[in-house]
């Protein structure tokens, strides 16, 4: 059973009010852990949710739908090789979720984040952010930006304090480049407690083997359970 609830989303960081669908109805999400979904490029919020199924039924889960059109869907920022992209478009789609995020975060026992593809970027940005704000991350067939010294990206403050984070992918995805996932395996290793597996024949995709490590790795990080 999913919910939807619509919005317009705007670019602007102080009136995001995104399409969200939502795994619960509302008289039920209060006191429940969040799990929050952030899909890839060019995709959108009903593109994540078909997981729900394989995920702990404790969690209340919010498919999110990217502010920018692209393509036959929606994009969290412009692609590191369009010209239009900068580190500071990460950080303005970032903070509009924050924003929203904060207007959540009291009804529930604790927030997590997962990530596909860029939507992984999104998930990491936030991290990097607010170091302490998230029982856990999953990132799957994704990566992590470079900070370009940017200030939103408290580096230092969460590497004093890792958080739990999954990294699933396989070796052969030819989506992500080899430069990015070389960054994103360097910044993840020094700065969170890592869990990395690599799936071989998935590509750039997702598969019932690693949703079950998924599974297993929210029941144990966020339910304190096997």
């Amino acid at each position: 059973m999913t919910e939807s609830a619509r919005g317009t989303a705007a670019p602007s960081t102080r009136s995001w009010d995104p399409v969200v669908l939502w795994s619960k109805p509302e008289s039920e999400r209060e006191g429940t852990p969040l799990l929050v979904l952030f899909h890839g490029y060019m995709a959108n919020e009903e593109d994540l949710m078909g997981l729900t199924d394989h995920l702990p039924a404790d969690f209340t889960v919010a498919s999110v739908r990217a502010p920018q059109p692209a393509g036959p869907g929606f994009s969290w920022f412009p692609l590191s090789r369009e010209t239009d992209y900068s580190v500071e478009r990460v950080v303005e789609s970032a903070t509009a979720v924050v924003q929203w995020l904060d207007t959540l975060r009291s009804a529930h026992t604790s927030v997590s984040l997962l990530g596909f593809s860029q939507g992984m970027a999104v998930a990491t940005s936030l991290l990097r952010h607010r170091p302490s704000d998230f029982a856990c991350v999953v990132g799957l067939s994704g990566f992590a930006v470079p900070s370009e010294g940017h200030a939103f990206f408290r580096d230092e403050e969460a590497a004093e304090a890792p958080a739990q984070f999954f990294w699933g992918r396989d070796q052969a995805d030819e989506v992500i480049t080899p430069e990015m996932i070389e960054f994103t395996h360097a910044w993840l290793t020094k700065h969170t407690k890592l869990t990395k597996i690599l799936y071989p024949n998935m590509f750039h995709s997702i598969n019932l083997q690693e949703l079950a490590h998924v599974r297993e790795f929210l029941s144990m990080t966020v339910l304190g359970r096997r």
